[in-house]
């Protein structure tokens, strides 16, 4: 009988939407590192506080807004902030696949916060100019123009009015003349 043998996962990394690359050791332990100094953090969850992170005995709390696969939006001390988690091999996956994505004369458009879409005063298989309005996003009571930064003509459309989206979430497609 033939086994197969799962390769056991020892690290795992986090990506910002900037891209950068922050690695963890698996098992996780309660120890972060700032600097040369290690603290003891907790992360903790009771009916008074609900779930919260408790370091230098300060509560923070935590709550999981969205997520969308590997992608996670979490709210830490009323800040949003959006990641997603990848293994060894799909980071390098990533990599290999942004490296091709620039031989293409693709644009894609993401979401730059999150918010509402309001309006997409484009439609698929249209014609658009480098900085004309390709979707309006409300985030935070105001109303964002999303600029094409390139010309071309529109290939797809990924939200409609009223879709909520995270941020770096693909709102168009153009192909870029």
């Amino acid at each position: 009988m033939m086994t197969t043998h799962k390769p056991e996962i020892k690290k795992l990394h986090a990506l910002n939407s900037e891209s950068e690359v922050f690695t963890f050791n698996l098992p996780l332990k309660n120890i972060v590192k700032v600097g040369k100094h290690e603290y003891t953090i907790e992360l903790r969850e009771d009916e008074k506080y609900g779930t919260y992170v408790l370091w230098k005995n300060r509560r923070y709390p935590v709550e999981i807004v969205r997520t969308k696969q590997n992608k996670y939006e979490i709210l830490f001390n009323d800040i949003s902030y959006t990641f997603t988690i990848e293994t060894p091999f799909s980071l390098q996956r990533k990599k290999v696949l942004k490296s091709s994505q620039g031989r293409n004369d693709r644009l894609i458009i993401r979401a730059p916060m999150p918010g509402k879409i309001v309006e997409v005063p484009v439609r698929e298989g249209s014609e658009i100019k480098s900085g004309e309005p390709v979707i309006i996003l409300e985030a935070m009571k105001m109303q964002n123009e999303i600029l094409s930064s390139a010309t071309g003509t529109i290939m797809k459309i990924g939200v409609k009015p009223g879709q909520n989206v995270m941020k770096d979430d693909v709102l168009a497609e153009v192909t870029i003349k």
